[in-house]
């Protein structure tokens, strides 16, 4: 054969002929060691490598990716051990609560001691008779005042996380020195909606839409279940005005 007939030939090839053969024929070098040999790559240094040395050199890229997800997984794992922790000492210590106070002030002190975060909120709603009795962390509000200002953030059963709006930030966390910046909110919901379980940080960019939300969602299931029989019982058997407090 001519080089000029091999040359007509090979003309014929195109790259993504060559590549998809070598890809159907992954054994195709081998038997053919000086052919490798022969073939040099471009690298990053300037200089020509030979095809086995780019294998090794792409091999060791894959190698070190690997090894630097491993390290994020076992680490993304630790955080949510500690998490996890901090969750089932929340509930344990919720669960003890004799009263409305207590559970709201364990929830507050734990989310701002063992959360780290800026603030807690438990909002319940009740009719207008018992509206305004609001201490700490707790909050009781009619179901015409939280649709008026949450809206739609009342309708899923998900936690919901962004800045909000100042208004709903003001309704979610009233009378704060430092102004709550972003919130991740919970309906409380068995059933029915009884409330909404918040925190906040009074930074921006702290809780946003693409924030797992999973043991927020862990703490509002069972509060969601927890709050509905102790508001019954404070409402029942004791005074409108002692809707917070309970005699020991």
């Amino acid at each position: 054969m001519t080089d000029q007939t091999a040359h007509q030939k090979a003309g014929k090839l195109t790259r993504e002929a060559v590549a998809e053969y070598l890809r159907d024929n992954p054994d195709f070098f081998v038997d053919q060691d000086e052919l490798l040999r022969s073939l040099t790559l471009p690298h990053d240094s300037g200089r020509a490598i030979s095809l086995v040395e780019r294998q090794v050199h792409l091999f060791r890229e894959q190698r070190d990716t690997l090894r630097h997800e491993l390290v994020e997984l076992v680490s993304i794992a630790r955080h949510n051990d500690r998490l996890f922790e901090k969750s089932k000492r929340l509930l344990m210590q919720v669960i003890e609560a004799r009263n409305l106070m207590d559970m709201a002030s364990t929830i507050d002190d734990s989310i701002r001691g063992d959360f780290g975060l800026d603030a807690a909120s438990v909002i319940l709603f009740a009719d207008a008779a018992v509206a305004g009795s609001s201490q700490g962390a707790l909050h009781v509000v009619t179901p015409a005042e939280a649709q008026e200002h949450l809206g739609n953030l009342l309708e899923g059963s998900r936690a919901v996380c962004g800045q909000f709006r100042e208004n709903q930030r003001e309704f979610l966390f009233p009378d704060r020195d430092d102004p709550i910046a972003s919130v991740a909110l919970v309906p409380l919901r068995h059933e029915e909606l009884v409330g909404v379980f918040a925190v906040g940080s009074c930074q921006p960019g702290y809780f946003d839409e693409h924030m797992g939300s999973l043991f927020l969602s862990y703490i509002s299931d069972t509060l969601s279940r927890l709050l509905p029989p102790m508001v019954r019982r404070h409402t029942t058997a004791a005074p409108v005005a002692d809707l917070a407090t309970e005699s020991r």
